[in-house]
């Protein structure tokens, strides 16, 4: 069975030459025409907007698993422990022979 393209609608926007200086910038940093870079950013804006909105639902049990886990104090993750003792790789480098 064969489904029908979505429809698509124009959008038409007013911008400063700045904005779209630096949106046609970062479109070619991407690889993208202006448009698909701009929907692309526009859906995903939209998209963490009504993320944000969304109301989460639970039991009152749940409720207050939930409360006490994170009032609960933090338990240290071993691994990320170990990772964050790690000298930064700009310490690791070598030193020149003459600051030896």
């Amino acid at each position: 069975m064969t489904t029908k393209p979505e429809r698509k609608e124009p959008i038409s926007m007013r911008l400063p030459e700045s904005d779209l200086a630096m949106i046609d910038r970062a479109a070619k940093l991407r690889g993208r025409s202006r448009t698909d870079f701009m929907r692309d950013a526009a859906v995903r804006a939209a998209e963490e907007a009504v993320l944000e909105s969304v109301m989460v639902g639970m039991s009152a049990a749940a409720f207050t698993d939930f409360v006490a886990a994170v009032s609960a104090p933090g338990q240290p993750v071993p691994e990320l422990v170990d990772v964050l003792k790690r000298p930064a790789p700009w310490e690791t480098q070598s030193k020149p022979k003459s600051e030896e």
